[in-house]
């Protein structure tokens, strides 16, 4: 059995709508690309599947908001890069 460190960053949302439908679809499809499992956490604790347009669109991530993207699995480490990569570029929108 494999272990694996988990690897996780902060960012912040920074498009004005923050995540709604669209930027969620576009997040949850770059986390499914993944094997890891690949959680989003808000400063408040509350967390969501990032595999998940239901659980992502539940945060209520708004412009402003910091979340860890937190990753667990053998490719992690690209997982984390490719999402925090999405939500610095404002999902397309800024």
């Amino acid at each position: 059995m494999e272990v694996y460190i988990v690897v996780k960053k902060e960012v912040t949302i920074i498009n004005e709508t923050g995540l709604h439908a669209r930027p969620a679809q576009l997040f949850t499809q770059k986390a499914s690309e993944f094997q890891s499992s690949i959680k989003v956490i808000k400063e408040d604790g509350a967390a969501g599947d990032a595999k998940s347009i239901l659980g992502m669109m539940s945060l209520g991530l708004t412009k402003g908001t910091k979340i860890t993207i937190e990753a667990n699995g053998e490719d992690e480490a690209q997982a984390v890069a490719a999402l925090v990569e999405l939500v610095e570029q404002g999902f397309g929108e800024v």
